[in-house]
């Protein structure tokens, strides 16, 4: 079908409020039943020793999760862990911001009880502690006798200086002989957050490009996108414990309850973030025009929605990319096809970018140490914030104030980023 005889998602109220996806429960966990089955593995090779622990972080998935398959692999039992931060809750240096809200809490909330959901119905579960990695992961290590942490490699400040600490951690941590394993428990971080893995770059970190053509075309000429992982059916056995822990409630995390009053709702977990691909690129067959529609800005579908459950992990871009080949090979290839695969592409560049840049992305001159004066007048930034400048765009339009407006109400509630 052309894309000129598809139709385009017509304007909607911004008064409205749209659950993503527009699934129900049973539709959306058929969807999920039937996509692990194609993912899925009957039988594979299990050599492993003793007890491995996986460190879930910003990968709250099953499906095509390397640092769970090594544990499985390498283990005879695997411990899934999960660690409430405080840290992640509180506020930053500047202005004071919540590092989350009540609206992103509550979809992370979503993510662990359906992390938690589909691990048991592979024979697993998820143990889900309050405090600091860096003192719950050496201390389960000890108690359980694990010879490993698996995780997923992180690129910022604030998650590096973690895996130091934990790392640290788990070196003053002694095993027993009887556990077959190293004297101390290793931390193993394996990389898994992009589409295209690092290790399979053309270049070298401290070589990457600082333009984005000159990335994308140098990778789409000389790499290839890696196949998603397959799990097993079965993960189990898992450890014996007597109290997994709960999945915590808002008020738990030290935040209000709050509802979506206008824009989307988005439903947190693995399984709706599979179902939502289905839902845009199958169910509405609505991938064959993204690219004429992608800048739309009210309703659920001028694009693909994917962004929340990209950045908690919730879903993979090589699942993404894999059914965007399977469309352009059942229906159609075209500009759009090929559009959402560019915007990962310029997501991967920014992960790459952070590692060879670090803090300084964050730095008020950047990476190139620009000097500009930035001014720290509150009143002005809740002005700027708020739409409230009293400038006006070009052609005297008064859109950007409006923008602001519509992004106050609608975005940053969820303070998503990928």
């Amino acid at each position: 079908m052309g894309s000129s005889l598809k139709s385009v998602p017509k304007p909607l109220s911004s008064s409205s409020v749209f659950q993503v996806p527009g699934l129900d429960s049973h539709e959306i966990d058929s969807i999920a039943e039937k996509t692990f089955e194609r993912y899925s593995v009957k039988t594979a090779n299990r050599n492993g020793k003793g007890i491995a622990i996986v460190w879930f972080r910003n990968d709250l998935r099953v499906l095509d999760n390397e640092a769970l398959f090594k544990a499985w692999v390498s283990s005879e039992t695997v411990l899934p862990v999960f660690c409430v931060d405080p840290r992640l809750f509180g506020t930053t240096y500047c202005f004071g911001f919540p590092k989350t809200g009540a609206l992103r809490a509550q979809f992370l909330i979503e993510c662990l009880d359906d992390l938690r959901k589909n691990l048991q119905k592979r024979s697993l579960n998820l143990l889900i502690q309050h405090g600091k990695p860096e003192e719950i992961l050496p201390a389960l290590a000890k108690d359980f006798g694990a010879h490993t942490v698996y995780a997923q490699k992180e690129t910022c400040s604030e998650e590096l200086q973690v895996e130091r600490m934990v790392n640290k951690g788990l070196q003053q941590v002694a095993l027993s002989p009887s556990t077959n394993a190293m004297n101390n428990p290793k931390l193993q971080l394996l990389w898994g957050s992009t589409m295209y893995h690092m290790d399979d770059l053309p270049f070298s970190i401290n070589s990457l490009p600082d333009v984005y053509t000159q990335f994308r075309k140098s990778v789409e000429a000389k790499c290839k996108i890696r196949g998603c992982i397959k799990i097993p059916e079965s993960l189990g056995p898992p450890p014996s414990i007597d109290d997994w822990g709960n999945v915590p409630s808002v008020e738990q995390l030290g935040l209000h309850s709050e509802k979506a009053s206008k824009g989307m709702r988005f439903s947190g977990g693995e399984s709706a973030a599979l179902s939502r691909v289905t839902e845009y690129f199958w169910n509405k067959d609505l991938l064959g025009i993204y690219k004429e529609t992608r800048n739309g800005m009210l309703g659920p579908d001028y694009s693909t929605k994917f962004s929340p459950w990209l950045a908690s992990g919730s879903l993979s871009p090589r699942f993404i990319h894999e059914e965007v080949k399977r469309y352009e090979r059942e229906r159609q290839a075209n500009d759009s096809t090929y559009w959402v695969l560019f915007e990962l592409i310029w997501r991967d560049y920014f992960r790459f970018l952070s590692i060879k840049y670090g803090s300084s992305l964050f730095h008020l001159g950047g990476p190139r140490n620009l000097q500009h004066k930035w001014s720290q007048d509150q009143r002005l930034f809740e002005s700027w914030r708020n739409g409230c400048t009293g400038y006006k765009t070009l052609f005297n339009q008064p859109s950007l104030n409006l923008l602001f407006i519509y992004l106050l109400i609608i975005w940053f509630g969820m303070e998503f980023s990928c």
